[in-house]
């Protein structure tokens, strides 16, 4: 019997859920983004709750391969995430197991979702696709409903608009109705007014029936002599006026909704599984093929000098046969004759030779036919490859998704979904860009529709391989370092200059010269507030007298010393960071001057020279810039002290003026100096 280990059990456990509901919160998302799209297609128009159900439905499963790849990445790194944060994946290796082992279960996992992908793309999505194609397209046909709006003129009536004062709700009545009837042209216009009307629809929802009461119709005389008279007449237009009691009119307005039969669309790609597509692109290219072979025969038999499929032209040659026979034919040396004409003549000649090459082989060939066939072509192979990119892009995302978990130790629904989102939207821009040089034919078929895939393909690889090796990929310090070295800063120190507490080396208390009233407010503090002071103590100004007195009560509280250690603060390596700050500072705020002087010149003179100078000069100041701001940071990680909120906003603020800040900067870090020094 097969037994499955405790551990991948329990990673299949962790996993499964996590799937299940990020495949739900994806799938709604979409369908959302979908909703959003289309809304303005489908509200207004009475549409059933079954007909919206329905839609809906085949909308969901339509963007199911959208929100399956998101799902798998956004659930295997938030199930990876967690197990660092947890510190479950730190065990796990340590008890021997290696990471990709750890995933052992969820790659068989992933792979079967792929297969199963596959096969729904192969054998659900034709039909899915083709049911929603049809019912979106006949929501599209669909006319909007009847809805007049009081006090305003309605135009929802083809060659008609209504205008109604009034509504009754109860009776359903129109007051005050004004109607224009433009059927038959805008110059034999009718209008009618009546003080009141009924609508209501016919019941194959192909007519309008209004019912008006105690009105007039005004309408053009239709007279032939009256209308000729009026057109030389413009000053006055004869009509006729019609008293009523009560009239009606029948209004051709199809308000039923009409289902597109579903076999217009059994022949476009969308409809076909693989084996189809094979088949219709095998007949299509047959069918190319034969098309190019009688252009061919085309050319072959005709030539692109139009002259010579006259008439004249072919008379005039069977005569010189015949006067020729017996003879050796006569022939024309083509550079002499060339050399004949000046050279406007030629340049004449030769362009009138294309332009009648052009149109002559545009006439003989079926240029328009061949160009669909090939479009219709690459249509069929973009949808025969979508197939297999789904399922592929379904294992490239677990293998992105897992290892990014490991690495980044982060769970929950925070930063994972926010490398998830920026991760799907660089593939979903690729795909996109791929499958647009695909569909136009700049790019091969295969290429455009496997571009995604081709680039993530690698980041999986590299993110595998990092968290196998259990690699620092998000090592601020790294980087930090690597910045320093390119703009020739000192390297950061990635040790902890930290003291460690020697418990036997901690006087007594009443050794001490102390002031009582310190020690008495000392012993009246917790134990985790006197740590706080030992491991602060130059940041609230305590000198070292004052730390023994500190350590010294904790000991008589029987505190232990392993989690203390106390910061050592370096008064000259802080001052280091301080000169070098106002150093680059005041190399930026001349780098400022010079580029703002550079670009207003730029603006008069426009000159390249100057653009270009300017240019040079500009990315020198943002690396002075940055070079300072980098001191700025180091300078406050020496002193131990956390960079406050406005110092960030002061940073943005100094880069557009440099000039104003320098004081003010160079005095609070002038401050910081003093407070650390004793």
């Amino acid at each position: 019997m097969l037994r499955i280990k405790r551990l991948y059990t329990f990673i299949i456990q962790t996993f499964i859920p996590v799937f299940m509901m990020t495949f739900a919160i994806c799938l709604f998302i979409v369908l959302m983004q979908f909703i959003w799209r289309y809304v303005e297609d489908f509200v207004g128009k009475g549409l059933d709750n079954t007909v919206l159900a329905e839609l809906f439905l085949y909308a969901a499963l339509n963007l199911i391969p959208m929100a399956l790849p998101l799902s798998l990445l956004l659930a295997s790194l938030m199930a990876f995430g967690s197990l660092g944060e947890r510190l479950e994946l730190l065990a796990i290796k340590a008890s021997g197991v290696s990471l990709l082992k750890t995933m052992r279960p969820l790659v068989i996992l992933v792979a079967c979702i792929s297969i199963g992908a596959f096969f729904f793309q192969d054998e659900a999505m034709p039909r899915i696709q083709v049911k929603f194609r049809s019912l979106m397209i006949s929501i599209k046909q669909k006319s909007p409903e009847l809805d007049i709006p009081e006090g305003s003129f309605y135009s929802g009536i083809n060659n008609f608009s209504l205008y109604v004062k009034k509504k009754d709700p109860k009776t359903k009545m129109l007051k005050d109705l004004m109607i224009y009837d433009t059927s038959e042209g805008f110059d034999n216009m009718s209008v009618f007014v009546c003080d009141s009307a009924i609508m209501r629809v016919t019941e194959d929802k192909k007519y309008l029936l209004l019912n008006l009461y105690s009105g007039q119709r005004f309408a053009n005389f239709r007279q032939a002599d009256l209308t000729s008279n009026a057109s030389h007449n413009s000053q006055f237009v004869p009509y006729s006026r019609e008293n009523f009691v009560e009239k009606e009119i029948v209004i051709s307005f199809d308000s039923g909704f009409d289902r597109m039969d579903e076999a217009n669309l059994e022949g476009t790609q969308i409809s076909k599984n693989i084996a189809k597509l094979s088949h219709s692109i095998d007949s299509l290219n047959n069918k190319m093929d034969s098309l190019n072979i009688q252009d061919r025969k085309l050319l072959g038999k005709h030539t692109y000098l139009t002259y010579r499929n006259n008439d004249s032209y072919q008379k005039n040659k069977e005569d010189q046969v015949v006067r020729s026979k017996g003879e050796a034919p006569n022939k024309v040396n083509f550079d002499s004759l060339m050399s004949s004409f000046t050279l406007e003549e030629t340049s004449q000649y030769m362009s009138v030779a294309a332009s009648d090459a052009e149109s002559s082989s545009y006439n003989m060939m079926e240029v328009i036919p061949k160009i669909n066939m090939q479009k219709n072509i690459r249509l069929h192979q973009i949808e025969w490859h979508r197939k297999f990119v789904l399922s592929f892009a379904c294992l490239i995302f677990f293998f992105i998704g897992a290892p990014l978990g490991a690495i980044i130790r982060k769970g929950g629904l925070g930063m994972p979904v926010v490398v998830s989102v920026i991760l799907f939207i660089i593939y979903y821009i690729i795909d996109n860009v791929g499958y647009k040089l695909a569909r136009d034919g700049v790019w091969v078929v295969w290429q455009g529709m496997w571009l995604s895939s081709m680039v993530l393909f690698p980041l999986g690889v590299f993110l595998t391989y990092k968290a196998m090796n259990d690699s620092a990929l998000f090592n601020t310090e790294a980087y930090g370092n690597f910045f320093r070295r390119i703009l020739g800063l000192k390297k950061k120190a990635i040790y902890d200059n930290e003291m460690i507490i020697d418990e036997s080396a901690i006087p007594a208390l009443e050794t001490l010269n102390a002031d009582p009233s310190i020690i008495s407010s000392l012993e009246s503090m917790s134990v985790d507030a006197l740590k706080d002071v030992a491991k602060n103590h130059q940041q609230y100004g305590y000198g070292g007298d004052t730390l023994d007195v500190v350590l010294s009560v904790l000991k008589t509280k029987g505190a232990s010393f392993f989690d203390v250690r106390i910061k050592s603060l370096d008064y000259n390596e802080s001052m280091g960071y301080y000169y070098a700050f106002l150093k680059n500072y005041k190399i930026a705020i001349i780098g400022y001057f010079a580029v703002l002087t550079l670009w207003l010149l730029q603006m008069i003179i426009e000159s390249d020279i100057l653009t270009f100078t300017a240019f040079i000069a500009t990315l020198g100041y943002i690396g002075c810039y940055i070079k300072s701001f980098i001191c700025y940071f180091d300078f406050y990680r020496s002193i131990d002290k956390r960079i406050k909120k406005n110092n960030s906003r002061i940073m943005i603020l100094s880069f557009f003026c440099i000039w104003g800040l320098y004081k003010y900067l160079k005095k609070q870090m002038r401050s910081e100096l003093e407070n650390i020094k004793w």
